[in-house]
């Protein structure tokens, strides 16, 4: 028998497939720094019951009534004090790791970026990576910690989009890169060279993790160990012994009881205890952000020296550095082995 090649109708559209995606993902931002992009960005995020995990009848009220009519325009002002001429500074670091991980990977793959919560949406940037042709998409959670609020959610996300398209790519999930060997020599070189470049000796370093409830470490959520086995593993590998090593957790928000110690209360408490010296450094965040950029590296300032501190410094996340960028490719390419 003779095959022939299927000639197609004329009305049939083009169609693109065969390719491989990768999709950057990151937690979201505001698209302005103003009260009314804030709430709205409030409202997507403090809604999701992976974030909160209250009965919407009791929790909605409280976020509608109260917390929606208050908290926008104070943390617009935060916004505000971190915003560039680039807009959100978590947004440009993403966009800038897409562009710079898609110089590496070459043209045999597709890479996007998107935010769980804002713009760019998971479902669009899937969409047009589908779009593109490419049938099977690597969703990639800048999270190297995992958490249900975090990397669970970026999951529930792409899966909202998948129930909707009836061809769906094939889809790989990045899994959490906490005791990663590639992650903590990152985090050591970079971290390394940032000490190392300061006027002063640190006689503390903080390593400060996002916050969680305490109660999400009671049902069985894996981040409060990961990111003290990062902090554990990140302290053997910068091997300074003159230097006091503490992990704490920022960002409380609520009355429920946090994973602790708090940061703010570290931060005063060290200050009150003689330390004069102090560097902090936040190697659970991928990209700098309003938690790094404002509340540690211009709040944080503050409660140090008020509480007695004298010298202070903000350590920089990875962001688009080499640094971080070799140890994203390395990842990266290891999760589309088969693929690529």
């Amino acid at each position: 028998m003779t095959w022939q090649k299927q000639k197609l109708p004329a009305d049939h559209k083009p169609v693109k497939s065969g390719g491989v995606g990768v999709l950057l993902v990151n937690l979201g931002t505001p698209d302005a720094p103003d009260p009314r992009s804030v709430r709205r960005y409030l409202a997507e995020f403090l809604s999701d019951p992976r974030v909160i995990e209250i009965p919407k009848l009791v929790w909605q009220p409280i976020l509608r009534g109260i917390i929606l009519n208050t908290r926008p325009k104070k943390s617009a002002e935060a916004y505000a004090q971190v915003w560039s001429d680039k807009g959100s500074p978590l947004a440009a670091i993403t966009s800038d790791q897409a562009e710079l991980l898609q110089q590496r990977l070459g043209t045999d793959v597709q890479v996007s970026w998107a935010m769980r919560y804002g713009n760019p949406p998971i479902g669009d940037r899937l969409q047009a990576l589908m779009d593109q042709g490419c049938e099977r998409i690597l969703l990639a959670p800048l999270y190297p910690q995992y958490s249900a609020a975090s990397t669970a959610t970026v999951v529930d996300k792409a899966g909202e989009k998948l129930r909707e398209m009836r061809w769906q790519p094939a889809l790989r999930t990045l899994p959490p890169y906490h005791d990663d060997p590639a992650y903590i020599a990152a985090l050591a070189k970079d971290i390394g060279a940032q000490l190392d470049a300061l006027e002063f000796q640190p006689e503390t370093l903080l390593l400060s993790f996002h916050g969680m409830p305490k109660r999400t470490l009671e049902l069985g959520d894996p981040y409060h160990c990961h990111c003290h086995k990062t902090a554990r593993l990140l302290e053997e590998a910068l091997a300074r012994p003159s230097v006091r090593f503490r992990t704490t957790f920022q960002s409380r928000f609520g009355r429920a009881e946090w994973l602790g110690p708090a940061t703010d209360a570290v931060l005063a408490e060290e200050g009150r205890a003689g330390t004069k010296r102090l560097a902090i450094a936040a190697p659970g965040f991928a990209a700098d952000c309003l938690e790094t950029l404002e509340e540690l590296a211009i709040r944080g300032r503050e409660e140090f020296v008020e509480a007695g501190g004298e010298q202070f410094a903000a350590l920089s996340c990875l962001n688009a550095g080499p640094t971080g960028m070799d140890m994203l490719e390395g990842l990266i390419r290891r999760e589309l082995s088969g693929w690529i």
